[in-house]
């Protein structure tokens, strides 16, 4: 026998024939969005025409005034059904060729899905879809789960799990309320905020990195530790000292020239508190110094390969504990908005769970500032629509408005993120040697 004779197989032949399974999540989902969003239409048929405001406040002065906007629904709903099917089915197509259908598609899905859902419900309704509203308040409630979000991609990528997002709001939001109302100047407040955002991760930090307590389990005990205390220093010390201690100052809307007057977008975006305007400036910074920098590529290297990092010379608990801290008064930011901009005072348990809403937009955004930006207004505005809905009396159920925002969440992880894995060594405590 011959080395000829002995037939091997050929590794390319072989793997060419192994095929990777489809992967169906996103048509599924959109099939399925598809055919409930069909069945309320054919169940609970709604005709006349959707009206649509596209001005903002009266009592905001602009010079361009665009009235109402009536929209037949029958015909709008029809066609927008036709295109979603045509998305759907791409998708489908897309999947079993084995190709990418492109990020677009279950956005164009989503936007015009929500877009059909508020004409139908406005159809024929005495009110109207107060546009700006709808928009500036889906604004104003993704402002804090943005910075819990981007407080939780720091922490996760620098291999913490930052589960304690809900406590670093809530005391930041106390803090705030407290140095604003003692000095009478928010910008202290903002800084008493990151101060309550560093002092929640300080201690996940110390437990999590040099005592190695499982990371979850001390987020779990934070926001449990951090909702009794202020609820406790709430009653005992603000509630008889309210005039002194919980009347904070408090961030006025800036409009930009120009800008704050262009119609629809300019109130929007450009008639907004400080805050507004810093998140504009932090999510492209950390997005930026994230991939571009020596600081980035640390923070991406300890939560990766932290031994790697390790052998080149990086201390990898040193920049582990620095990040947890930072991104601890970026959530705590979050905090300040509470009290500073949303409601002129601090209420207990005010936070209401919104930071575990910003831990799902860290995972619905893959782990990156901008898609968890996107993850984060998307929620807000599912969490706006409640309150459009009760002011149009449309007939949707009062408890599925308030159920909305949680079933959007479940939706957009489990639908369209699917299994999907974070930063390698987050969660895993580093023992150096």
């Amino acid at each position: 026998m011959t080395v000829a004779d002995i037939q091997t197989p050929a590794p390319a032949a072989a793997t060419a024939d192994i095929k990777t399974p489809l992967k169906l999540k996103v048509p599924v989902s959109l099939t399925a969005a598809f055919a409930l969003l069909g069945l309320l239409l054919l169940l609970a048929p709604r005709h006349g025409d959707a009206i649509f405001n596209l001005d903002p406040n009266s009592s905001q002065k602009i010079p361009v005034v665009l009235g109402d906007l009536p929209i037949p629904a029958d015909a709008t709903i029809v066609v927008c059904m036709v295109v979603l099917a045509l998305l759907a089915a791409w998708s489908w197509v897309a999947t079993v060729l084995r190709r990418k259908a492109g990020a677009w598609v279950p956005v164009l899905f989503g936007v015009l899905g929500v877009f059909v859902f508020v004409t139908w419900a406005a159809a024929g309704a005495s009110g109207k879809v107060p546009v700006v509203g709808l928009l500036s308040g889906a604004l104003s409630l993704a402002v804090p789960l943005v910075f819990g979000a981007l407080g939780g991609i720091i922490g996760e990528r620098v291999g913490v799990v930052n589960v304690a997002i809900e406590a670093q709001f809530l005391l930041g939001a106390f803090m705030a309320a407290i140095t604003a109302s003692i000095t009478h100047n928010p910008y202290v407040g903002l800084i008493g905020a990151m101060i309550g955002g560093m002092l929640v991760a300080f201690v996940l930090a110390a437990f999590a990195i040099k005592y190695l307590v499982e990371q979850v389990i001390i987020g779990v005990v934070l926001n449990g530790l951090v909702l009794g205390l202020t609820s406790f220093l709430y009653q005992i010390v603000l509630v008889p000292n309210a005039p002194a201690l919980n009347t904070p100052a408090q961030f006025g809307n800036l409009k930009i020239p120009l800008l704050g007057d262009i119609p629809v977008i300019g109130p929007v975006l450009f008639n907004q508190p400080f805050i507004v305007y810093l998140m504009y400036i932090v999510v492209p910074f950390v997005a930026f110094s994230l991939y571009r920098t020596r600081w980035g590529l640390r923070v991406r290297a300890v939560g990766e390969y932290p031994r790697a990092a390790d052998t080149v010379g990086i201390n990898v608990n040193r920049v582990r504990f620095t990040n947890v801290v930072l991104a601890g008064a970026i959530a705590g930011v979050g905090g300040a908005y509470f009290t500073l901009a949303s409601v002129p005072l601090f209420t207990q348990n005010m936070t209401n769970g919104l930071g575990f809403i910003a831990l799902a937009a860290v995972i619905f955004g893959r782990w990156d500032p901008m898609r968890a930006t996107f993850a984060a207004l998307l929620f807000g505005f599912a969490q706006n629509l409640q309150n459009t809905f009760s002011a149009l009396q449309s007939p949707v159920p009062k408890e599925f408005l308030l159920m909305l925002p949680y079933v959007v969440t479940l939706i957009a992880v489990a639908g369209f993120v699917g299994r999907i894995k974070g930063p390698a060594a987050s969660g895993k405590p580093y023992i150096k040697g």
